[in-house]
């Protein structure tokens, strides 16, 4: 599904990531982890297309395209899904229509007709059930004047009206109390489906006793320095940043 080959990126001049590898298939979650400035939300940036950072070397292809070629619009449309570690807000503009904006746009994408508007408000209320999202936060502007653990719940909420077939999750853990977490999380759980995948990027081990991963990477300094099952994130929990410091600085 998704194949990043030695990927560099610059932010203004400054190498962030030095040479990253990744294959992602169908139905696997995969975790990224690592401490501030290693890099992670920099390489969900570039995978969304976000234009502040600067691809010096590397290809990724997505479902066997080659992903610098599409815009970010297209990407998403091509079922590719970024919550954001900081949702922002949309004063004035409805969640109602802000979803049935998207919906519709993903469907006409795919050659389909537009949901009417009963058909909308349908699906929109059986994936408010699904997420366990409050249905007056789905009347509201878009996150305007929502806690930071609504504004996350909000963007499981908009990946569940869109059904990607890839989600990057970013941070979706930070902010969060523990009810918030067990909500996102089984959100995110429910979702998951054989031809689906997902990667998490966090720094600590707590999301990902709710969001089992496949494979866990470490990320340090712009590099996939560790990777392995899902008991490396144990053991980074247990052992904490430093350890990969020291297992860096003596290879």
């Amino acid at each position: 599904m998704l194949e990043i080959d030695n990927l560099w990126v610059a932010i203004n001049g400054k190498n962030i990531l030095k040479g990253i590898s990744l294959n992602v298939k169908a139905g696997e979650v995969h975790a990224i982890m690592g401490p501030n400035g290693s890099g992670k939300s920099t390489l969900a940036a570039v995978l969304a297309g976000r234009d502040f950072a600067e691809v010096v070397e590397g290809s990724i292809k997505y479902m066997g395209r080659d992903l610098f070629d599409m815009a970010p619009e297209e990407r998403s449309k091509e079922g590719l899904f970024l919550g954001f570690q900081y949702p922002i807000e949309i004063p004035g503009v409805s969640m109602v229509n802000f979803m049935k904006t998207a919906v519709n746009e993903h469907r006409r994408h795919k050659g389909l007709e537009p949901l009417s508007a009963s058909d909308f408000l349908k699906l929109m209320r059986d994936k408010k059930e699904l997420v366990e999202i409050d249905s007056k936060l789905a009347n509201r502007s878009v996150n305007e004047g929502f806690s930071g653990g609504e504004k996350k719940k909000n963007e499981i909420f908009q990946m569940a009206m869109l059904e990607p077939r890839l989600a990057i999750l970013d941070e979706t853990d930070s902010g969060l109390d523990i009810d918030a977490l067990r909500i996102v999380a089984n959100g995110v759980n429910k979702l998951k489906r054989p031809d689906t995948s997902t990667i998490v990027i966090t720094h600590y081990q707590r999301l990902l006793d709710y969001i089992v991963p496949d494979i866990v990477h470490v990320l340090y300094d712009g590099r996939i320095v560790k990777t392995a099952g899902k008991e490396l994130a144990v053991e980074l929990e247990a052992k904490g940043y430093e350890w990969i410091r020291n297992e860096v600085d003596r290879s």
